[in-house]
């Protein structure tokens, strides 16, 4: 089977959907299924399209106020679409809600080929934080108008948790919903060197440390952490908070961190490469911190878990069916609770090796071939199913 990708992000963007789409593509080629992926281009002509086979890679501008991500042209997706030799592909997979959905609910119509969509994205609560000044419940019905709208253009759409097809489901969504997270590949177990992402980063060999890896973005919810933090430092003062990663809020967050006078406590460690530097933050951390209110799975966790780190978080949308059997603390947001769970693990050698076994089992049963395995079920499915003719999706320009 041949399967055409569409994404308004991918590496050398780093986030969940880049990764799943990877991670997938990677696997999927194991059961048989090639795949194409369209991607926005984040270099120059050339600069990022040979980082891997089977990545076709558009014409894509800057996006204001966001300089991580690209918003791909709309006729140049439409060209590089349309240039694509008939039969070149039996299936679309969408995985972005944005200019990638409508070019590829356009694509498989003209090709007469069923689609899917995953749905990655919390898209109301994303839509909150970056649309401040609009009143809550007026972005709350436009998500919710809008997720709707683009559920019922496609033949089928993956959930990456339970409690989102739940969501969806809430919203009035009536394409059927399959429930697959993304799983872990082996190359996530590989054992990182904590100890040379500390002297790297300068930080002393025996000082606690709490890390959060992730978009640092307003939904994740970081300055939650940050308030945590200052509870943590009265019961263990030489604590470190770890913030990895790049995204809009970063230079916010710097601005909290001074407000709050935490400069010689909080490190932000940017954007760290995956295959190694990523491995070995996380092995570096003594306790992984997460608050996330939006996550519709929680990669990262999964990710703390297979490098054996302890994990104190909330259990929020996606988080709520990864965590569950891990051995990480649940708490609730709410910080005298979480911060003493914080401290507690700090202090507790016995509970924190118990806690890293039973991380690392629980990985050990989310592994991406399996669910690669069942991604090309459901692409079957999709195949045999009986298709009704679905009205093409507006372009972004008619919105």
């Amino acid at each position: 089977m041949r399967v055409l990708f569409i994404s308004d992000v991918y590496f050398p963007r780093v986030n969940g959907v880049s990764t799943s789409i990877r991670t997938f593509r990677e696997d999927l080629a194991h059961c048989g299924i090639d795949t194409l992926l369209v991607a926005p281009r984040y270099g120059a002509a050339g600069a990022d399209a040979a980082e891997e086979p089977g990545v076709l890679r558009v014409a894509a501008a800057g996006v204001p106020g966001d300089p991580e991500d690209r918003r791909m042209s709309w006729r140049a997706l439409l060209r590089a679409l349309d240039a694509l030799p008939p039969g070149a592909f039996e299936l679309v997979h969408i995985h972005t809600p944005f200019i990638a959905h409508y070019a590829g609910v356009r694509c498989a119509l003209r090709a007469r080929v069923p689609s899917l969509a995953t749905y990655h994205t919390f898209f109301e609560e994303y839509l909150h934080h970056y649309l401040p000044l609009m009143p809550r419940a007026a972005s709350r019905f436009l998500a919710r108008s809008f997720t709707r709208s683009q559920c019922a253009a496609v033949q089928a759409l993956i959930a990456p948790s339970e409690p989102m097809r739940t969501v969806l489901e809430a919203y009035g969504v009536r394409t059927p919903i399959h429930v697959l997270p993304t799983g872990l590949p082996p190359d996530r177990f590989r054992s990182g060197d904590g100890q040379a992402f500390r002297l790297r980063a300068g930080i002393d060999l025996r000082r606690p440390l709490l890390t959060y890896i992730g978009r640092v973005a307003h939904e994740k919810n970081i300055g939650f952490l940050l308030q945590v933090f200052r509870e943590v430092l009265q019961s263990v003062p030489d604590a470190l908070l770890v913030i990895a990663g790049e995204g809009p809020a970063r230079s916010a967050l710097r601005a909290e961190v001074a407000a709050l006078g935490l400069d010689a406590c909080v490190h932000f460690a940017g954007y760290l490469e995956r295959e190694s530097a990523l491995l070995d933050c996380y092995a570096a951390a003594d306790v992984f911190v997460f608050a996330s209110r939006t996550e519709t799975q929680g990669l990262v966790l999964l990710e703390a878990m297979a490098q054996g780190i302890p994990i104190v978080s909330t259990a929020e949308l996606g988080t709520r069916s990864v965590l569950p059997g891990s051995g990480a603390l649940i708490v609730p947001e709410e910080r005298a609770a979480f911060a003493a769970a914080v401290v507690r693990v700090l202090r507790e050698p016995g509970l924190r090796a118990e806690m890293a076994e039973r991380g690392r089992a629980h990985a050990r049963s989310w592994s991406s071939a399996a669910m690669a395995r069942r991604l090309a079920e459901i692409y079957r499915g999709v195949q045999a199913a009986p298709r009704t003719v679905r009205v093409a999706a507006k372009s972004p320009q008619e919105i």
